[in-house]
């Protein structure tokens, strides 16, 4: 049965600013740790080269160039505002505001870049969704201070997003602390731009960077609705269900415990507290998390609602070894032999969204915010009758499947801000670094070799979304 959704749905795409801006050494930008991971940032396995050697960028990291919207923002913006963009996801890159993070003054022209974005924006109508902080940590905060592990990271956080906050008070109104914020237990230097390489990298220090960016978190929080009061300020998380590989209780178990190592985050933004079953984990492994005096009121700071990426589901078993794993985004886990499963391995699960979906709402009661959600592909580019295009019915096919089961959530109650997609337009894969794992609905002419134009063409799912939101979703149904 047709549905239509909400009339103030906020329909979109999600973007950050290492994969798509490029100018990394462009009007004072400082490095990030993304600039000296040519080869992807995940996962951190042991013998993998320290980046943190690198004395300077590689030619072949495509993270560097991404694909200009730096410079051709104007062009991508009207692109997005043909489709109907309501809302757009971007990321401000720390390291163009502070270069190296623990400056006390802001570099001008960076701000002035993200003042000019959102202005053409504004023309358009469209709402900007802004990551304060996407996996793109200063990469002298990495090398100089070991990133999350050190609390310092906190006071270089609050002065960096206070003065965004400042400057952007007019112009933008919803904000997201940290993309993805659990992934830092399977990826610390990207996430948490931490350079202990991770097979030496207790469990002791990698839970007290957890609690050093909850706490910078909360206090950015804190100071956002002091700075004004109509920020809405969300958390965002990897979600990523897992179903029992049985019903032997001890496989039920482990999905509970799976689920609870994404829960912890999304617990402790939304309720202000760490939960008890994490105390028990914490007992068990020995660890100590060490509070600063304020910590614990700080984190009582809550967010306004949970936004989440969502790519698939995973399942989980008390014996894993016994089967076969799969890979997913940061996060892997055991294959499930229901679903099948992308060009890189990751199984397509629609219905695990609204599953998601309903979980978040029943345990916080809190508004929810879909901020990814995508299919990476090897798309072709073919000669159509109005130039060069992609025919990507597989995933207009995907994307069809999850809108409908968000459509499902709307109706089991759940109350959802909106839906941005990943990756609107093609840019560089963050786990790959990859061109040729594309998502978006304009093709941009650049390669894994880093050849290309960067010319813009529409896809075939360019006019598919257009319409989607024209229709506000009933066209999902025809």
């Amino acid at each position: 049965m047709a549905y239509t959704f909400p009339k103030d749905f906020l329909w979109g795409g999600a973007t950050a600013a290492n994969q798509f801006e490029g100018a990394y050494n462009v009007d004072g930008k400082g490095l990030s740790v993304q600039d000296v991971t040519p080869r992807g940032g995940v996962p951190a396995k042991p013998g993998d080269h320290n980046p943190l050697i690198t004395d300077k960028p590689t030619a072949d990291n495509l993270k560097l160039e991404g694909i200009d919207f730096y410079h051709r923002y104007k062009e991508d913006i009207a692109l997005f505002a043909e489709m109907g963009f309501k809302v757009f996801r971007l990321s401000i890159a720390w390291s163009r505001i502070f270069p190296n993070g623990d400056e006390l003054e802001p570099n001008e022209a960076g701000l002035q870049f993200y003042d000019k974005v959102f202005d053409e924006l504004s023309k358009y109508g469209i709402e900007p969704l802004v990551t304060l902080s996407h996996y793109e940590t200063p990469l002298h905060l990495a090398r100089q201070y070991n990133g999350w592990a050190n609390r310092d990271l906190i006071s270089f956080y609050e002065r960096y997003v206070s003065t965004v906050f400042t400057r952007y008070k007019d112009k933008v109104k919803y904000w997201l602390t940290f993309n993805e914020v659990n992934s830092v237990l399977h990826a610390p230097f990207m996430s948490g731009g931490i350079a202990t390489p991770f097979e030496e990298l207790s469990k002791q220090d990698l839970y007290q960077a957890v609690h050093h960016e909850l706490v910078a978190s909360a206090l950015a929080t804190k100071v956002g609705h002091e700075i004004n009061p109509d920020f809405k300020i969300g958390c965002m998380v990897l979600a990523m269900p897992a179903y029992g590989m049985t019903s032997n209780p001890l496989d039920q178990l482990a999905v509970r415990q799976f689920e609870n190592q994404n829960y912890l985050f999304s617990d402790i933004h939304a309720r202000g507290k760490y939960p008890n079953y994490i105390k028990r984990f914490f007992k068990e492994n020995d660890i100590e998390i060490q509070f600063a005096e304020g910590d614990e009121e700080l984190l009582k700071h809550t967010v306004d609602f949970i936004s989440f990426s969502y790519y698939m589901s995973v399942a989980a078993a008390h014996n894993p070894e016994a089967y076969n794993s799969g890979r997913g985004n940061i996060m892997g886990g055991i294959s499930n032999p229901y679903l099948e499963a992308s060009e890189w391995g990751w199984q397509i699960d629609p219905v695990g969204l609204r599953l998601v979906l309903n979980d978040f709402y029943d345990r916080y009661q809190l508004p929810l915010f879909i901020v990814e959600n995508g299919l990476g592909a090897k798309d072709i580019l073919v000669e159509g009758p109005n130039g060069p295009t992609v025919e990507d019915d597989y995933r207009i096919d995907y994307l069809q499947k999850h809108l409908v089961q968000v459509g499902e959530a709307l109706q089991d109650g759940v109350e959802l801000l909106g839906y941005t997609t990943w990756g609107p337009i093609d840019l560089v894969s963050a786990s790959t670094a990859e061109l040729s794992k594309r998502y978006g609905f304009i093709y941009v002419d650049r390669n894994d070799d880093g050849t290309g134009t960067l010319a813009r063409y529409k896809k075939k799912s360019f006019n598919w979304y257009k319409e989607v939101i024209a229709t506000n979703g009933e066209s999902l149904y025809r």
